[in-house]
């Protein structure tokens, strides 16, 4: 197979382990950096063309691991991609329905999954009824556009909650107000979804008492046993997003698990050194598995 893996820094370990995956198992893959695409859109003529003038053709799947501030342009020549025949993993509509924080909560809400509370407002004079509604201080506010745990405040007070509720909206930023699950003391799990099955498992904790367990922030990821429920609820909330690759974080509340985030193009370094687990192997065979239904269907 002929693999484009469309992305942005060819140096980050998540890149080149699945770049290092496909060359081991036979294929030939290209690192497509998606900011040196640009494209060719017509009803008789549909390209992509690279860096100076190269035509990107006969590519057969496309891994797609866009950053978030190329969610937009990257889902566009994602879709370009599609339009000409490829096979994607993880196709732009379900990577923009998972990078919209609040559209991804509603879906996840239309589906029965079970979420932490949240609440989202346009007025400032909304934010005492905001904070009632999701059950009262401590909470925590997110930033729509925040990522890998930043644009995200802990409140831990009525009045502390209140000023900063404000103080973003005079920002005219967009925010969720959600619960606060104490009882998961800094703690998530992040399951990472191939397909219909959790490939790994991991428990990330927080670094000097902070309640947020992302990696990126210091955290550290340990091996750990998922239950059945949490394993179902993981493959379910990929399933809704309508991803076939996910990073699934769920939090372990006293009411059962709670899925805080999906992610469409979750890191594999940390969960690989954790569990010992060839991820990046399993996503280039669900690659191959895929591709022959999608070319049975042209």
């Amino acid at each position: 197979m002929k693999i484009v893996l469309l992305a942005s820094n060819p140096e980050l370990f998540s890149n080149k382990r699945i770049m290092q995956a496909a060359k081991a198992r036979g294929h030939e893959i290209d690192f497509i950096n998606i900011e040196h695409c640009y494209m060719n859109i017509s009803s008789d003529k549909r390209e992509i063309h690279y860096q100076k003038g190269k035509i990107l053709t006969e590519v057969d799947a496309v891994i797609p691991r866009l950053k978030p501030a190329m969610t937009f342009y990257g889902n566009a020549v994602l879709r370009q991609f599609d339009l000409m025949g490829a096979y994607c993993l993880n196709k732009p509509i379900a990577i923009s329905r998972s990078r919209d924080k609040l559209q991804a909560l509603q879906i996840l809400s239309k589906y029965g999954i079970d979420i932490p509370t949240t609440g989202f407002a346009h007025s400032p004079q909304t934010t005492k009824d905001l904070i009632k509604m999701v059950g009262g201080a401590p909470l925590i506010i997110k930033l729509l556009e925040g990522t890998q745990g930043l644009g995200v405040v802990l409140a831990e007070t009525q009045k502390a909650s209140e000023s900063v509720i404000r103080a973003f909206k005079l920002l005219k930023a967009n925010i969720l107000v959600q619960e606060f699950v104490k009882e998961s003391a800094g703690t998530d799990l992040r399951c990472f979804v191939v397909g219909d099955k959790v490939v790994a498992a991991v428990e990330r904790r927080s670094s000097d008492g902070d309640f947020r367990a992302n990696v990126h922030l210091g955290g550290t990821a340990h091996v750990t046993k998922i239950s059945a429920q949490e394993r179902k609820i993981a493959i379910k909330a990929a399933k809704a997003m309508g991803l076939e690759v996910a990073g699934v974080d769920i939090l372990r509340s006293n009411t059962g698990p709670k899925v805080l985030e999906v992610n469409s193009s979750p890191g594999i370094e940390g969960i690989e050194k954790a569990t010992k687990i060839d991820i990046a192997s399993l996503m280039i065979e669900h690659v191959e598995k895929e591709f022959e239904t999608h070319s049975k269907k042209k």
